[in-house]
């Protein structure tokens, strides 16, 4: 009776956080100044960047006697959690529920980037492999777009939307974001990578060009399709502030009310800083979760995630 030799099983891999540590001590240990001055500033950079990052925290965590102190302090002395039950305790006593609040941002959200994903991997598509009359002009365009800031364009979207009909509906939110520059930019890049001659056969084969798109880029794009949805996962409850509350009146509330604008009621209006923040924090652990949890189905699926 044969017997086969065991295959010796491969080695459970260490969690990020170890081996961007066995890399940094290996990075110190190389004789090249140069690389231990540049990982110093690094260092140093990374610390200043999360300051802050730190201060929400400390902030998100002071009671109201600590807010106007002078000389004003980073570090809480006395921290309390009084400022996450009063986002309960306010939102029991609204007229609109809380639970309003987080389906609008969450809904909105959701809608804008299925639909951003749709309308940037056909415009990428179209620029990429469609030769038409001034696609380099409208491709331009786009680009220089990505120099101009969102308040810039606030009160041309609210004309765009109150012209169309739209103002009192959750398209108000979503038809403003659709036009996602930096989405059709990456995407444009992956599509330039398919070969024409994948096309033409498929085109031969008796493909139209939504089977071309259905069958051909869109599994191609999967990745960066992933990608933009993990990053977008980060924001899905801050669908944003300025085009929102322009549109904003007594007659749309059920529709436009978010995280966004209720912060801005209930804490900038009447001086609650540290409830601001408190509300901020929530937001952001409540995106850096979803980030987590989605990149980590995204690598169990066999794609590649954002870190």
């Amino acid at each position: 009776m044969s017997t086969f030799p065991a295959v010796a099983k491969p080695a459970a891999q260490p969690p990020p956080l170890i081996r961007w540590g066995r890399r940094a001590a290996l990075a110190w240990r190389r004789p090249d100044s140069f690389q231990k001055t540049a990982f110093v500033f690094l260092v140093v950079l990374a610390v200043f960047m999360l300051l802050p990052i730190v201060f929400v925290f400390s902030h998100a965590f002071k009671p109201i006697n600590e807010l106007f102190l002078y000389s004003p302090r980073f570090w809480v002395m006395e921290p309390t959690a009084a400022n996450f039950k009063n986002l309960l305790l306010k939102t029991q006593s609204l007229s609109i529920p809380f639970t309003r609040y987080m389906f609008n941002s969450v809904l909105t959200t959701a809608l804008t980037v299925v639909f951003t994903i749709g309308v940037s991997s056909m415009a990428a598509f179209a620029f990429s492999k469609r030769r038409f009359p001034g696609s380099k002009l409208c491709f331009s365009i786009i680009i220089l777009s990505l120099m101009f800031a969102p308040e810039t364009v606030a009160i041309p979207r609210y004309l765009v939307i109150a012209n169309i009909g739209i103002m009192n509906t959750y398209f108000a939110h979503i038809v403003p974001l659709l036009a996602a520059p930096v989405s059709v930019f990456l995407m444009k890049q992956f599509v330039d990578q398919l070969p024409d001659e994948l096309l033409e056969a498929a085109r031969m084969d008796g493909a139209n060009r939504w089977k071309q798109m259905w069958y051909i880029t869109l599994p191609a794009l999967k990745g960066t399709i992933i990608i933009l949805f993990i990053l977008r996962l980060g924001h899905v409850m801050d669908i944003g502030f300025e085009h929102i509350y322009l549109m904003q009146n007594s007659l749309n509330l059920s529709v436009s009310d978010v995280f966004d604008t209720y912060v801005y009621r209930s804490g900038v209006l009447q001086g609650e800083f540290s409830f601001t923040t408190a509300v901020g924090l929530f937001k952001s652990l409540v995106g850096l979760v979803l980030i987590m949890l989605a990149n980590k189905l995204s690598k169990k699926a066999g794609e590649e995630g954002v870190y």
